[in-house]
Protein backbone atom coordinates (compact mmCIF):
# COMPACT_ATOMS: atom_id res chain seq x y z
CA UNK A 1 0.00 0.00 0.00
CA UNK A 2 1.13 3.61 -0.42
CA UNK A 3 1.91 5.97 2.10
CA UNK A 4 0.01 9.38 2.20
CA UNK A 5 3.82 10.44 3.17
CA UNK A 6 7.19 9.82 2.07
CA UNK A 7 8.21 7.24 5.11
CA UNK A 8 12.03 7.49 4.70
CA UNK A 9 12.13 10.84 4.36
CA UNK A 10 10.23 11.83 8.00
CA UNK A 11 12.60 9.13 9.65
CA UNK A 12 15.69 10.56 8.20
CA UNK A 13 14.40 13.47 9.74
CA UNK A 14 13.79 12.73 13.35
CA UNK A 15 17.28 10.91 13.26
CA UNK A 16 19.23 14.18 11.59
CA UNK A 17 17.01 15.93 14.46
CA UNK A 18 17.33 13.87 17.63
CA UNK A 19 20.39 11.15 17.01
CA UNK A 20 17.72 8.54 17.73
CA UNK A 21 16.18 5.88 15.46
CA UNK A 22 12.51 5.61 15.30
CA UNK A 23 10.65 2.37 15.92
CA UNK A 24 8.51 0.37 13.34
CA UNK A 25 5.14 2.16 13.25
CA UNK A 26 6.33 5.59 15.02
CA UNK A 27 6.62 7.29 12.06
CA UNK A 28 2.59 6.54 11.53
CA UNK A 29 2.06 8.30 14.92
CA UNK A 30 4.19 11.14 14.20
CA UNK A 31 2.35 12.00 10.99
CA UNK A 32 -1.14 11.75 13.17
CA UNK A 33 0.01 13.62 15.54
CA UNK A 34 1.24 16.67 12.62
CA UNK A 35 -2.36 16.04 11.46
CA UNK A 36 -4.12 16.39 14.06
CA UNK A 37 -2.14 19.57 14.91
CA UNK A 38 -2.11 21.14 11.53
CA UNK A 39 -6.49 20.98 11.72
CA UNK A 40 -6.22 22.33 15.07
CA UNK A 41 -4.04 25.00 14.09
CA UNK A 42 -6.50 25.82 10.86
CA UNK A 43 -9.67 26.03 12.59
CA UNK A 44 -8.14 27.80 15.35
CA UNK A 45 -6.82 30.46 12.67
CA UNK A 46 -10.01 30.22 10.59
CA UNK A 47 -12.37 31.23 13.66
CA UNK A 48 -9.53 34.18 13.39
CA UNK A 49 -10.03 35.11 10.22
CA UNK A 50 -13.92 35.00 10.86
CA UNK A 51 -13.64 37.14 13.77
CA UNK A 52 -12.33 39.89 11.54
CA UNK A 53 -14.71 39.52 9.18
CA UNK A 54 -12.06 37.96 6.65
CA UNK A 55 -13.33 35.08 4.10
CA UNK A 56 -9.65 33.41 3.67
CA UNK A 57 -7.09 33.00 6.29
CA UNK A 58 -4.17 35.17 6.53
CA UNK A 59 -0.50 34.65 7.97
CA UNK A 60 -1.41 36.85 10.59
CA UNK A 61 -4.51 34.63 11.84
CA UNK A 62 -1.76 31.56 12.24
CA UNK A 63 0.56 33.99 14.33
CA UNK A 64 -2.33 35.06 16.57
CA UNK A 65 -3.28 31.08 17.28
CA UNK A 66 0.42 30.48 17.98
CA UNK A 67 0.98 32.78 20.69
Amino acid sequence: TSSPYPRSVLKRTVKAHSGLNISKNTDVLLYLDYVLFMQDLMREASIKARGRGATTISPSDIKKVQE
